[in-house]
């Protein structure tokens, strides 16, 4: 499914691509798949019924990580996304020592319905159920077909300490790997998706071992304006809840 002799036989622009992107490492390729393959994999998709755990920064926005289950195309699809082949192009583009988690915990398929929008955000950096697992990238494959400019959705990039901004649209069969980092903010606005039309993706997460933790664990992050100042009292809340929260209850991300 993956086209892996187009992005190996470039895969030295790719890395100095994504190397010297701003607002931090990051890339936008084209083509990342077979496009009948992919339509097929598309069209298979059920409507996903769980929602987001994201609260009030996230509206109508759906998540399902088991995904192998759902037919033939999302089998090849996560066996070739967590592949030996893929790891080393993935490890070669961005530098990093990097495997894709093969649970697709927080991933898989992501599916944004009427108005939805994410607020911009830093994720979590050690795994909640795998302490030695740092995330390092978030790779996500967006899946919207005939998708214009005006329909919003745009993945939003912002560096919280230099404050530089970047956007990627998210037309169908386009590959986005972004650093995951404590200054890593990313989101999208409130989408215009005709009626009928999700924007949808496929996330994965790529992870490096730590033998000991080399800093300290955080869950997600919020920035919110504060313009909204409810939600950005929450978001300063944000934090010491989960950690109250996590003491008491196990992470239910995994179970969809």
């Amino acid at each position: 499914m993956i086209n892996f002799d187009y992005l190996e036989a470039n895969k030295v622009k790719l890395r100095e691509e994504y190397m010297t992107a701003k607002p931090f490492p990051c890339i936008a390729i084209d083509n990342f798949c077979d496009e009948e393959k992919l339509t097929a994999l598309v069209n298979a998709i059920p409507d996903i019924e769980t929602k987001s755990a994201d609260y009030a920064f996230s509206k109508n926005k759906y998540e399902k990580s088991k995904i192998r289950e759902i037919g033939p195309e999302f089998q090849e699809f996560h066996e070739e996304m967590t592949s030996d082949r893929f790891k080393e192009l993935l490890k070669y583009i961005t530098n990093e020592d990097v495997f894709v988690d093969p649970d697709l915990y927080g991933g898989g398929i992501h599916q944004g319905k009427e108005g939805s929008f994410l607020d911009m955000h830093v994720d979590f950096n050690y795994h909640p159920l795998k302490p030695t697992w740092y995330r390092n990238l978030n790779i996500l494959l967006y899946l919207n077909k005939d998708w214009k400019e005006e329909y919003g959705g745009h993945l939003k990039l912002e560096h919280s300490e230099t404050g530089e901004k970047a956007e990627i649209g998210v037309p169908f069969n386009r590959l986005a790997i972004m650093q995951c980092r404590g200054y890593t903010l990313h989101g999208y606005d409130k989408i215009n998706f005709p009626p009928g039309k999700a924007r949808l993706s496929m996330a994965t997460y790529a992870f490096t071992i730590h033998e000991k933790q080399q800093e300290s664990a955080r869950t997600t992050k919020w920035k919110v304006d504060k313009s909204n100042p409810v939600k950005y009292i929450l978001s300063k809340l944000w934090v010491p809840a989960v950690k109250v929260k996590s003491i008491f209850f196990k992470s239910k991300t995994g179970d969809h």
